[in-house]
């Protein structure tokens, strides 16, 4: 059995603006920095072994606060990188033509193959996602990883292992640093593999990110 935690990254600039991050980077406010402090005193007991980032700067930021809690150092891994938006990136979303907010809500309404503009599908995305999650298998016995993503790359990932096609209707809200734990297992009463235990839990946190209150 192996418990593997996820976390999305703490509040950035970009986000409290509502602009599209994507693949392009933010840095974290003063609120984000907070969060990540949360969620490092939130699993500095549960015996986290490898903190495990996406290799932009708002993830790698948060990573760190939480390792320096955890005593763990950071490595880092593309493949849990945010869904790469093309040319919408770094755009307001109050900026956006009806025609680019049909590209962005195709990634979250359900169409198949939706995709912006040189940009990445959600398949596209749960792919990397699934071969970053499996290499976790690979790691000692007795690990306990926690992964710092994205949200709709984390998203995705739950998604996925309940079953659901990558590019099924987003509704699971997974807030700035959210806790969720999926574990590998082999149950006589789940399918085996991986499950999810738990996902968008913000009992940790004392307030809701501005992107989140502006939703």
């Amino acid at each position: 059995m192996l418990q593997v935690y996820l976390v999305r990254h703490g509040e950035t600039l970009w986000n409290a603006a509502r602009r599209l991050q994507g693949q392009s980077d933010s840095a974290l406010t003063e609120k984000g920095e907070l969060q990540a402090h949360q969620v490092g005193d939130r699993v500095k007991n549960l015996g986290i072994t490898h903190v495990i980032a996406s290799d932009l700067g708002r993830t790698r930021r948060t990573a760190e606060i939480i390792a320096d809690a955890c005593g763990c150092i950071v490595t880092t891994d593309p493949r849990l990188r945010e869904l790469n938006m093309g040319v919408l990136e770094q755009r307001a979303l109050d900026s956006l033509t009806p025609e680019e907010e049909s590209w962005r809500k195709s990634l979250v309404d359900g169409t198949a193959n939706g995709r912006i503009p040189q940009g990445e599908s959600m398949s596209e995305m749960a792919e990397r996602m699934h071969q970053a999650l499996n290499a976790c298998l690979d790691l000692p016995e007795g690990s306990r990883p926690l992964l710092v993503s994205h949200g709709m790359a984390l998203g995705v990932l739950l998604s996925t292992i309940l079953g659901l096609p990558a590019n099924a209707e987003r509704r699971l809200r997974l807030r700035n640093c959210s806790l969720s734990r999926i574990e590998y297992q082999e149950s006589p009463w789940l399918a085996s593999g991986w499950v999810v235990e738990a996902a968008g839990d913000t009992t940790h946190l004392d307030a809701p990110a501005l992107d989140e209150l502006q939703r």
